[in-house]
């Protein structure tokens, strides 16, 4: 089976056969899955919480980086792509239990480099969250 009729398997569950156990530590719940284009949701628990009760920025940088690295994998692709920088920019708060919806979506594909874009949203999305852009280059293994 290829990698992405492997993630359209969970469209609507928990992504459990991630070969990623950072992303199975994230949990997603995959909504919807396109070569190049994917949608998860997230739940927001506790330990993702800044001392204030906000979701951490590092979490929010770690879902678009995880993310952004889903879709690669959603490509197909016989190399490996590493991420060489990521641009977040940071919009709204969200709390424990709120549930948000990533979104991504390939910018430019080139030979060698991929430029990916990360939206992150209220579940209802009408509150953008973060946005995260990343670059990466492909790796022969």
């Amino acid at each position: 089976m290829d990698r992405l009729e492997q993630l359209k398997q969970f469209i609507g569950k928990e992504f459990t056969q991630s070969p990623s156990p950072f992303m199975r530590w994230l949990n997603p719940i995959i909504l919807s899955a396109e070569e190049g284009q994917l949608e998860f949701q997230y739940i927001i628990r506790q330990e993702w919480l800044n001392p204030v009760g906000n979701l951490h920025g590092g979490i929010t940088a770690a879902i678009i980086d995880d993310i952004i690295g889903a879709t690669m994998y959603s490509l197909n692709e016989g190399s490996f792509m590493t991420t060489i920088n990521n641009v977040i920019d940071y919009f709204s708060a969200a709390k424990e239990n709120d549930i948000i919806v990533a979104e991504t979506k390939i910018i430019k594909r080139g030979k060698q480099f991929v430029n990916a874009q990360c939206e992150i949203w209220n579940a209802d999305k009408t509150r953008l969250i973060a946005r995260g852009t990343s670059n990466l280059f492909k790796i022969n293994n």
